[in-house]
């Protein structure tokens, strides 16, 4: 089999992409005929889903779909403090449905208990979830450790010196299934330990960080000690091949920091951040507060041509993918993307035998002459929160595939206060017969209830995401056929999707303003 051919059946559609790769033909299952949507990863807003109606007879009931979408759903409520809640942030609610097997996305979310604010952040993974899990569990305490004053991290290394406890950083607020890596903690404590060190040398007493600064940092460094662990290997077998998954898979990251009315976006890759604004007469307006590093963004395009010679212009960006081959045009890890062709042979030769085994690791991109090419500096957005900013939807590129930003932002606004429950039906300009009144109305029926059904606002959002109609209500026999694709079909129809949805406190929030005009 080609290399090419191996590479691309070991990454995921979504990222990845090759001219060779022949046309999707038709699939059959055990459940019928299936029509795959043509192009999946192209189709990037408002994207809806062909599924035969011969796809199969067995129906998931409502119990059986509430236990799939319900499966990774989570909430956190802010504690209150002599019954007044003091955050601009209410809560959150977050969710996950795999699409990949195992799941390739994940999220992180964490209260930072040295310094003040709220992180939370969606990791999407491809070629593997060993960068996104890395990510998720690292990328929190380099952004907490650059916003540390000075005097703090003097503190920390004094404890060290002794062997004293350290003092918590932060508070992870974890879905059971949201795991750490045991065994490379130590490895990861060391690289932190060594940045921080350094911070101490770069900083004075009584220097107050700048939050936009030390989320750049974060993520520029995190990138970079991926690169150095693997480069420097381990003693340890199992560690020093999980350094190298770590670097040849890749994860985009967008990750928010909220303290008071200060919310910043970290953006690398084609996550997204939508902020939900409710308007004077009740509705909810969208306000994209990331932009998609991808060949949709103009800006990338001219970034990453003006970065390399004259000579690549038609080589660097092909078929909408870098060296035509990854979607995303910022990321963590991905070495193959940023190593130079010496240091990638070097390294795989002294490595593992597992890593030989990886077609996708000796495969070195086509037209690859000045790398890097791939870079995880994060774009990053400041936005002074107001009262009309009801919440926050961060979210992998599977929900932004299925959903246009505008129709996420209607649906989550509309449950958390209840409107849809009270607004009549429509059905815009489209003729309907009495039949399909009568259906529109039964699927209304379905959506109050599952309203109930759903107190997580993610949850809800997935719901639709899945298994929405051509009139924005939930179709159930949509939904139950999109849950019970098998594995090596539901890739085919949707991406891995992850979901958080941050409430705001809109009267901490006006207070917040008013005294920081005074």
């Amino acid at each position: 089999m080609p290399v090419t051919s191996q590479l691309l059946r070991a990454l995921p559609r979504a990222k990845v992409f090759a001219s060779c790769l022949l046309p999707c033909q038709h699939h059959h299952s055990q459940f019928g005929l299936i029509t795959p949507t043509r192009d999946r990863q192209r189709q990037r807003s408002g994207r809806s889903y062909q599924t035969s109606s011969r796809l199969h007879s067995y129906i998931l009931t409502p119990p059986q779909v509430n236990s799939i979408l319900k499966a990774n759903e989570y909430s956190f409520k802010v504690p209150e403090f002599d019954g007044k809640n003091v955050s601009s942030v209410m809560g959150f609610d977050s969710n996950q449905l795999p699409a990949n097997a195992p799941i390739e996305d994940r999220r992180s979310a964490a209260t930072c208990l040295q310094t003040r604010g709220m992180l939370l952040g969606v990791f999407d993974g491809h070629a593997g979830c060993a960068c996104a899990q890395a990510l998720s569990e690292r990328l929190f305490y380099y952004i907490a450790v650059s916003l540390l004053p000075h005097d703090t991290l003097c503190e920390l290394e004094a404890a060290v010196e002794s062997g004293r406890a350290l003092s918590p950083i932060l508070q992870w607020h974890k879905h059971p299934n949201d795991y750490f890596s045991r065994e490379a903690q130590r490895l990861y404590f060391n690289s932190l330990r060594t940045y921080w060190q350094e911070l101490i040398d770069l900083t004075s007493p009584g220097e107050v960080p700048d939050t936009r600064e030390a989320l750049m940092n974060a993520f520029k460094r995190l990138d970079n000690d991926i690169s150095l662990e693997a480069q420097v290997g381990d003693p340890s077998a199992f560690l020093h091949y999980w350094v190298l998954r770590v670097a040849f898979s890749g994860a985009t990251a967008c990750v928010a920091h909220i303290d008071g009315p200060d919310l910043f976006i970290a953006n690398a890759g084609d996550a997204r951040a939508v902020l939900g604004v409710q308007e004077e007469d009740g509705s909810f307006s969208a306000l994209t507060l990331s932009n998609d590093h991808s060949a949709q963004n103009e800006d990338e395009v001219a970034r990453i041509r003006s970065e390399h010679p004259a000579s690549e212009r038609k080589t660097v960006i092909r078929q909408d993918r870098l060296l035509g081959l990854l979607m995303p045009f910022r990321a963590f890890g991905d070495v193959k993307f940023k190593w130079s062709i010496e240091l990638q042979k070097r390294v795989l030769e002294s490595g593992p035998d597992q890593l030989h085994e990886n077609e996708h690791t000796k495969f070195i991109p086509p037209n690859y002459h000045t790398p890097p090419y791939l870079t995880a500096e994060p774009e990053i957005t400041h936005h002074k929160l107001r009262p009309q900013d009801r919440f926050l939807v961060i979210g992998s590129d599977g929900l932004w595939e299925t959903l246009h930003r505008q129709e996420v932002i209607r649906i989550v606004g509309e449950h958390l206060t209840g409107v849809h429950q009270r607004q009549p039906l429509k059905v815009g300009g489209y003729k309907v017969t009495l039949g399909q009144m009568q259906g529109l109305l039964e699927e209304r029926k379905t959506r109050m209830s599952s309203a109930f059904e759903d107190q997580n606002a993610a949850t809800h959002l997935m719901r639709h995401a899945v298994g929405n109609s051509e009139f924005g209500t939930v179709d159930h026999e949509r939904l139950s056929k999109m849950l019970s694709l098998p594995e090596e079909l539901a890739r085919m129809y949707r991406d891995d999707i992850t979901i958080i949805v941050t409430q705001f406190n809109p009267h901490v929030i006006g207070a917040q303003r008013q005294e920081g005009e005074l």
